[in-house]
């Protein structure tokens, strides 16, 4: 069975949404976010799936100038969605008169199908969630040691690297990662390219220099 994934989307009934459109007509929005979307490798990897629910606002000329995840499941599908959202920022037709203060908010479904998912019970997901979360901790220790690499400890990054290894953070993970950010600059996505690339930087790694050297300055 091929694998895929899908994106629902379903739009708040608010009056400011029915005036708000998406340039690309009706549903270009659902349309954007399926062709747009990279489902975060551990959700994939774990069946983690469900509902996003994302606030923004759009400026008279239809760029989103604020946005937020108001319900959340695990930070990298919360990412994803805030993502995607900014990257429609200049896509909406905006009447005038819309008032710019107005909140949209779009629960957006993160849905896997053909990844033997099906079966998978929520106290499965929620276990993954959890591992996710404890590793998460980890992770941030890691970023937090190279970012301040300067105020180390004798020793310390022997441990940092001993996290690392727990973790499964090797080149081939790093890889991964940069060809992500890769798809993003594609996409247009600089901005989610340039965090990819910073990750792999603050995970002690060079891989990404020359990529961060050439779109992130």
């Amino acid at each position: 069975m091929k694998k895929l994934f899908t994106i629902c989307l379903l739009l708040c009934c608010s009056f400011a949404m029915a005036q708000v459109q998406f340039k690309s007509g009706k549903s270009g929005f659902t349309n954007f976010l399926r062709e747009n979307t990279i489902y975060p490798q551990f959700s994939k990897d774990n069946c983690i799936q469900g509902t996003v629910n994302v606030s923004f606002k759009l400026d008279g000329e239809g760029k989103v100038y604020f946005s937020k995840v108001s319900k959340g499941i695990l930070s990298d599908l919360d990412e994803e969605a805030l993502r995607l959202v900014r990257m429609s920022s200049g896509k909406w037709q905006v009447p005038v008169g819309y008032d710019t203060t107005v909140s949209i908010v779009v629960p957006v479904n993160f849905v896997l199908s053909g990844y033997n998912c099906e079966g998978k019970s929520s106290e499965a997901m929620q276990e993954s969630i959890r591992s996710y979360q404890a590793e998460e901790a980890l992770t941030n220790s890691v970023i937090n040691f190279y970012k301040n690499i300067d105020q180390a400890k004798p020793g310390q990054e022997a441990q940092i690297i001993a996290i690392k290894n727990q973790l499964g953070i090797d080149d081939e993970y790093l890889g991964d990662r940069i060809k992500m950010g890769l798809k993003k600059i594609k996409q247009g996505d600089k901005q989610g390219a340039c965090e990819d690339f910073t990750f792999v930087k603050y995970m002690g790694s060079k891989l990404a220099d020359d990529y961060l050297a050439k779109n992130c300055k």
